[in-house]
């Protein structure tokens, strides 16, 4: 029902809520579907894409410029150097959320590290590692100044995290 009212709203806004999802390698997926899953039942349209900053830069860059007029967010996902977010936050305006993914070599600590020292001026914002649904979450925050839809809906889904804890903590008193 709230997807149905979500999409309702969306049509009658005229406007789709678009967010990008790009990970270096297929083998980060799994930590982002929880939030890709969450993203589409909040009604956003979310392109998924598999792109390296190293092994396809051409192809990256293209797929940028092809998402510049009509994508709010993108969340990029790497591991190891990571340098897929910032790769991606210096071609393009469009805020980037970076999701560090925990690799064999530092627990993740590398990818956390290399998102979080961007340079001046060209900013990153980054998420727990291997957390797809903060990064999501953040996504949809940034996207909800846009569009109040969305707003309204991360109040609701704040409304039932707190409402499961006290469901919690009354069956343990």
């Amino acid at each position: 029902m709230i997807i149905v009212r979500i999409n309702t709203l969306k049509r009658r806004m005229n406007q789709i809520m678009k967010i990008a999802v790009v990970m270096g390698s297929k083998s980060d997926l799994p930590k982002l579907e929880s939030g890709i899953e969450l993203m589409r039942n909040f009604g956003v349209e979310v392109a998924v894409r598999v792109l390296s900053a190293h092994r396809t830069p051409v192809e990256l860059s293209k797929f940028l410029d092809e998402i510049k007029n009509d994508t709010d967010v993108i969340v990029a996902a790497a591991g190891k150097a990571a340098h897929l977010p910032g790769v991606i936050a210096a071609q393009t305006l469009i805020p980037v959320v970076g999701l560090p993914i925990k690799s064999s070599t530092m627990d993740g600590l590398d990818s956390l590290l290399s998102m979080v020292q961007m340079p001046s001026g060209i900013p990153v914002a980054t998420v727990t590692i291997d957390s797809g649904t903060n990064a999501a979450l953040m996504a949809l925050q940034i996207a909800s100044i846009k569009y109040p839809v969305l707003r309204d809906r991360l109040s609701d889904y704040r409304d039932e995290m707190a409402k499961k804890v006290l469901l919690d903590d009354a069956s343990v008193q």
